[in-house]
């Protein structure tokens, strides 16, 4: 019961103050990216990564551009952002005065909204940005299955990094975890590895991409006068249930709860049946070392929840950051993530996706595997060896992938 009322919570669509038909979450903006969690999270189902207008198969427009004047909007579509294009995120690498700022910067404001009256605030200024090399993009991560990540030990993730500790030497590939600067335990979730847990990653999602103000990010991003129509924390513990102080745990619960159990409860992605391509391709994803980053298999602990104690699941990562050399840095720094390091992508679930790499820069997987490569980054060995691969070899390598 708890999942299905957090499915239904994820999917709500948010307005400034909840008073628009069908815009019934309040708290949006005044800067944002999206007006509700499933518009981002929605290649294959609620809960994946970008839609896009990538093939007849898959007709669900980037939902981005029409966001920009919804309800009276008065904001233009920046030109990195397309209706056959995948749903992103700016940040830019540097601020006004030069220091480093790695930060996002909300595609839109509310100044035009009819809910918004009196708000003019203005867009950023991305054409100056793209012009001056200064902003990158990311793209939405999947959730499917991180309730079995977040269960994982540190101590399992260390011993699964050591364990191909001298074969990673011998391809000239480190690793190494981000970890929260307060306890030093190891953070997992995030293109960087930022975030400690799902709960974290939550609260940051909604004050950052839609703008909802909460309990772990209490402060409104872009405060400035005539933008500001409510109260903080704009999403907090129902304390009272439309006055009443009784009803189930998740009416009760916050918004930022509901998405981590949402999260945290949803199914990982199942493989497609195997065949002779994909096994032989899976053979050939462990002999080139592609399985020394993206590690195939992982154990969680004890664990609260039903069904998630001691289970071996198949994540495809290891979980660890790597330098990805300069063809893929964002020259971001997150946690103790360098310019160019980024934390192994898993890569279950990859054959329902329609963009790949962190900024979703390509829907052509070849090109995802051959953007690993490029001056400083620790998969040139590896994909040096996919490249002296047979190309009936290769084939099966990338079936094995689109089965995941």
């Amino acid at each position: 019961m708890f999942f299905t009322q957090a499915l239904q919570r994820f999917q709500e669509i948010d307005s400034v103050s909840g008073n628009i038909a069908g815009e019934t979450g309040s708290g949006l903006g005044p800067t944002f990216n999206g007006n509700g969690c499933a518009q981002c999270h929605s290649q294959p189902a609620v809960g994946g990564s970008s839609p896009g207008l990538s093939s007849p198969q898959n007709p669900i427009a980037n939902p981005q551009v029409a966001l920009a004047t919804l309800d009276g909007a008065a904001n233009s579509v920046p030109s990195f952002i397309t209706s056959d294009g995948p749903v992103r995120e700016a940040r830019f690498i540097k601020n006004s005065n030069g220091a480093l700022d790695g930060g996002v910067h909300g595609l839109y404001t509310i100044a035009g909204r009819s809910d918004a009256v009196g708000c003019t605030l203005a867009q950023p200024d991305f054409a100056t940005a793209l012009t001056s090399d200064n902003v990158i993009f990311r793209i939405p991560t999947p959730l499917f299955g991180l309730g079995l990540v977040e269960a994982t030990p540190d101590v399992t993730l260390e011993a699964n990094l050591a364990a191909t500790a001298s074969a990673r030497a011998a391809l000239k590939i480190g690793g190494v975890f981000n970890a929260s600067g307060n306890d030093g335990t190891i953070t997992r979730f995030g293109w960087k590895a930022q975030n400690k847990s799902l709960l974290m990653f939550s609260g940051e999602a909604y004050n950052v991409e839609i703008g909802v103000s909460n309990e772990l990010f209490p402060n409104e991003r872009s405060l400035v006068p005539g933008c500001v129509f409510n109260g903080s924390p704009e999403d907090a513990t129902n304390l009272l249930n439309n006055g009443s102080a009784a009803g189930t745990a998740s009416e009760m619960s916050s918004d930022i709860v509901n998405f981590a159990a949402f999260s945290r409860l949803s199914a990982p992605p199942a493989p497609a049946p195997p065949t002779t391509s994909t096994q032989n391709g899976a053979s050939l994803f462990k002999s080139i070392g592609c399985s020394l980053c993206h590690s195939p298999t992982l154990t969680t602990g004890p664990s609260i929840y039903t069904g998630m104690s001691n289970v071996t699941y198949n994540p495809y990562s290891d979980f660890a950051l790597h330098h990805m050399g300069s063809g893929l840095a964002d020259g971001v720094h997150q946690g103790s993530a360098g310019p160019d390091q980024f934390r192994t992508a898993p890569l279950w679930g990859l054959g329902q996706r329609l963009f790949f790499l962190h900024d979703g820069r390509t829907t052509d997987l070849i090109q995802a595997i051959q953007s690993h490569n490029s001056s400083g980054s620790e998969a040139n060995g590896v994909v040096k060896k996919y490249n002296s691969l047979k190309s009936s070899q290769q084939q099966d390598l990338l079936n094995f992938l689109r089965s995941l």
